[in-house]
């Protein structure tokens, strides 16, 4: 078996004039933040649709699930069609449909429909999130992708602090919850014509797989085999589910275990959403500085030791508002490392089918989230035990996961692999980094 590892260009390099690292970087930082402004923005307006569509709570939550599971499903397909088909393609179909799947939410008439609506709308916008990250591993390698990533996810941490307050203006508008729809079909049209005039095809028909889908298939056995990818891929999964940890316990811990007012709670979650924004932020700079690995190996540190130290406390009754607030914040600053830096660690790993492993680095992220939530209220409501007891071993297992890249770090012979057979042709020469 023979394999094939992608020339890299020479640093004084010119990147491709089809695609202006500037403009391209603003589309993929909008194609990022309307998902998760499409997941909360409408929140506010939930009791409000509980009584327009004649349902109940449950009824209205359903509704979330549906846009959730259509997310994972989405980047499943998705991304490996953008393996086959280039990434233009799926990206103007997906903003298109999801487009139009956004302003039929509108008008829905009933919850049966808004619920199938609202699964189409996960299902199309996958593409945003699952192309884009491929896009970024097209173009960029190293601290150039780990510079693009870190922005990207930093603009992801600004979309759920945003998102709920502009939707509340909105809901208390003239125009009520169908409004809060308009908005986000306005916001998924402008994706559209943003990907459609300004991302280029970034993968050239020789490096697509073109044997249907029994290339798909070994393109994907090929991700799930490689050890390193792996290591990366479940350290920054696990890593992220210690947000999903903290998003689902913070109202308990904040208002019933620490006594904050609702108002405080709310600023006090801000203030620690904005510190992983700022923390991802800086990693675009100390990328450049440190590398890749050492910021991710320190982020990891600090999520894990802080998080151990607040069970340590809780477990013991000395965890008070000054400790749980200092420690949260500790482990966002790591946080904010290891989302700039993961991501492109990962999907370095498998140039040969970026599209499938961005795709399934999104739907494990999706639902280990989605499974860890519900956990988190099982001792009670006025305990934060579940909640650093679950961050804790998230972080342990995203630490552990390193392990599984160690070999090919040690061995610059077993570095950034093009499979054989998970490809035709070899891999052309790649830019080396985007000047912005």
């Amino acid at each position: 078996m023979t394999s094939h590892a992608p020339a890299r260009a020479s640093k004084s390099a010119p990147p491709s004039p089809l695609s202006p690292p500037g403009r391209l970087t603003a589309t993929l930082a909008l194609l990022s933040f309307v998902v998760p402004l499409s997941t909360d923005m409408y929140l506010p307006g939930f009791p409000a649709m509980a009584r327009d569509l004649a349902t109940d709570a449950a009824g209205i939550q359903l509704t979330l699930t549906a846009f959730l599971f259509g997310l994972a499903a989405g980047q499943l397909v998705l991304g490996p069609l953008s393996d086959r088909y280039g990434r233009r393609k799926p990206i103007l179909v997906g903003t298109g449909v999801c487009t139009l799947a956004t302003a039929l939410c509108a008008v829905a008439p009933s919850l049966g429909p808004l619920t199938g609506l609202r699964f189409l709308m996960g299902f199309s916008g996958a593409a945003g999130v699952v192309v884009g990250r491929a896009v970024v591993s097209d173009i960029a390698y190293g601290t150039a992708a780990a510079r693009i990533f870190g922005m990207l996810m930093a603009l992801g941490g600004i979309a759920p602090i945003v998102a709920p307050l502009a939707g509340g203006a909105i809901v208390n508008s003239s125009g009520g919850w169908r409004a809060v729809f308009w908005v986000l079909a306005g916001a998924s049209a402008l994706m559209f014509m943003a990907a459609l005039f300004l991302i280029p095809e970034t993968l050239p028909a020789e490096r697509r797989q073109a044997d249907g889908i029994g290339g798909t298939l070994k393109a994907a056995v090929s991700v799930l085999t490689d050890r390193s990818y792996l290591g990366y891929t479940l350290a920054f999964c696990f890593a992220s589910t210690t947000l999903f940890c903290y998003i689902a316990a913070s109202p308990f811990l904040l208002q019933n275990v620490l006594g904050f007012s609702v108002g405080e709670a709310s600023l006090a979650f801000s203030i620690g959403a904005l510190t992983a924004t700022a923390s991802s932020l800086a990693a675009t700079r100390l990328v450049s500085r440190y590398g890749s690995q050492p910021l991710l190996n320190a982020g990891l540190a600090a999520l894990l030791v802080s998080s151990a130290a607040a069970l340590l406390l809780t477990t013991t009754g000395n965890l008070n508002r000054v400790w749980a607030l200092g420690l949260v914040g500790i482990g966002f600053l790591g946080l904010g490392q290891v989302f700039a830096t993961a991501t492109a660690l990962a999907l370095e790993r498998v140039p040969h089918a970026t599209g499938t492993g961005s795709a399934v680095l999104g739907t494990l992220q999706s639902v280990l989230g989605a499974a860890v939530a519900p956990l988190m209220g099982i001792a009670g409501d006025h305990t934060a035990t579940p909640l650093f007891l679950g961050m804790t071993g998230c972080a342990l297992i995203a630490a552990l996961a390193l392990r599984l890249t160690r070999q090919d770090r040690q061995d610059p012979h077993l570095a950034r692999p093009e499979r054989a057979e998970a490809t035709a042709t070899p891999a052309p020469p790649r830019p080396t980094q985007p000047t912005e």
